[in-house]
């Protein structure tokens, strides 16, 4: 009798399984795998499962929100890369000639990977239902978001600083360690000074709508949700 009930405890699919491998645990590496996660928590909360929000350790909500930090680092990154290289150089000297719609192709280029890193975090909103849904994502947000705040700041104090630097004199000095372009150098820089500000304020605005945006996407979506589930209500109990 003992021996049979220790057999049906090893083959019955209602107990409970605990894992304490933390070797084996499936840590997300990047923005897609974290969305992949949060879809198959989805999945599991979508079919009525409850599961208390301790299930997501302390360790792994740390990962989503490293996940999140090193996503908005990234794409800051890649704007401070490219802005210099289109908005101070390809624009003012070389796509001069552009239509608008030319203009508007070329510009949106530094912000791809913005974009569309934005629009996955607004996409993984619909999966904004349970416990481990809600945190894991909370903590996504919550890390890129942070990231690219300081990131917009960090950019508009440099530009900020640069433009308040950017004296005659001090350009002058700059120019003259190019030799015989130095006059040449001088006159290029100032024709670019203009936009420094115009564009350290388009860049930082484009990265707190990123950071923002996902947010309220989660809470409009989170409250068309409880509207029509309590407009449901209404119907049935009427």
């Amino acid at each position: 009798m003992e021996k049979e009930w220790e057999n049906r405890g090893q083959s019955d699919t209602n107990a409970q399984i605990i894992t304490t491998d933390s070797g084996r645990i499936y840590r997300p590496r990047n923005l897609l795998n974290a969305i992949s996660e949060v879809q198959q928590f989805y999945v599991i909360e979508s079919k009525g499962q409850v599961i208390p929000g301790e299930f997501l350790t302390l360790e792994h909500t740390l990962d989503f929100f490293k996940i999140g930090v090193k996503s908005g680092f990234h794409e800051g990154f890649a704007l401070i890369l490219l802005f210099p290289v289109f908005h101070f150089y390809l624009f003012p000297f070389v796509f001069h000639k552009l239509d608008v719609l030319g203009h508007i192709l070329f510009g949106s280029i530094p912000y791809l990977v913005l974009i569309v890193n934005t629009g996955m975090c607004c996409y993984i909103s619909r999966y904004y239902v349970g416990n481990i849904t809600r945190k894991a994502i909370n903590s996504l947000l919550m890390g890129r978001a942070m990231s690219l705040l300081l990131k917009a700041f960090f950019i508009y104090v440099l530009y900020l600083v640069l433009y308040r630097l950017s004296t005659p004199e001090n350009i002058w000095k700059l120019a003259l360690q190019f030799g015989s372009r130095a006059e040449e150098i001088y006159k290029r820089f100032f024709e670019v000074k203009p936009h420094l500000m115009p564009v350290a304020t388009e860049s930082s605005i484009l990265m707190v709508l990123a950071a923002v945006v996902p947010y309220g996407s989660v809470y409009l979506l989170d409250l068309w949700r409880r509207y029509r589930v309590k407009r449901n209500a209404k119907i049935i109990s009427a």
